[in-house]
């Protein structure tokens, strides 16, 4: 399912290239090239079980549960930008997290980066849906994944921004 960018044929296209390997928070980076314009939407919460590679990266034990929540990120196009996914092991939001398993349609990052900055390991994949930047998290403790798969709308967006300059 997913191959590490190393063992695609694929090129990472140049406009995504930045945004795949961006520190901080894409919320922000986001409502900033949209002039100030985003919006979450949910698409999905549910429980299931760790994968083993996630499991392995957050160096905890893969029978473990875990809390994931996907949702369509919006610039000021009607069509979405990114498709995010967040994996939060029930010890996690049985802690500090906790509180990312009750935020609705408001953004993560909006929370993650509020007065932190936390530890982040990151690989960029490519995904069935497109380029993929997977961050694991440490934050107050706890450990958690976020994956943002920039959608082709996005992609567009950037390079018609890039042609009217």
């Amino acid at each position: 399912m997913a191959q590490s960018c190393n063992s695609q044929q694929r090129l990472i296209p140049l406009e995504l290239k930045t945004w795949l390997y961006a520190s901080g928070s894409l919320t922000q980076q986001l409502t900033d090239v949209a002039g100030g314009i985003f919006s979450v939407q949910p698409i999905q919460e549910h429980y299931k079980r760790l994968t083993f590679i996630d499991s392995q990266w957050m160096k905890m034990p893969h029978q473990h549960t875990s809390w994931v929540r996907e949702s369509y990120l919006f610039g000021c196009d009607e069509q979405p930008w990114v498709k995010a996914k967040s994996i939060f092991p029930i010890l996690s939001i049985h802690a500090k997290a906790r509180l990312f398993k009750h935020i609705r349609n408001k953004p993560i990052g909006k929370f993650l980066f509020q007065r932190t900055d936390p530890q982040c390991e990151r690989r960029v994949l490519f995904l069935e849906d497109g380029w993929t930047r997977q961050s694991c998290y440490t934050w107050h403790g706890c450990k958690f994944i976020v994956q943002e798969t920039f959608l082709p709308a996005f992609e567009q967006f950037l390079k018609q921004q890039n042609m009217s300059k």
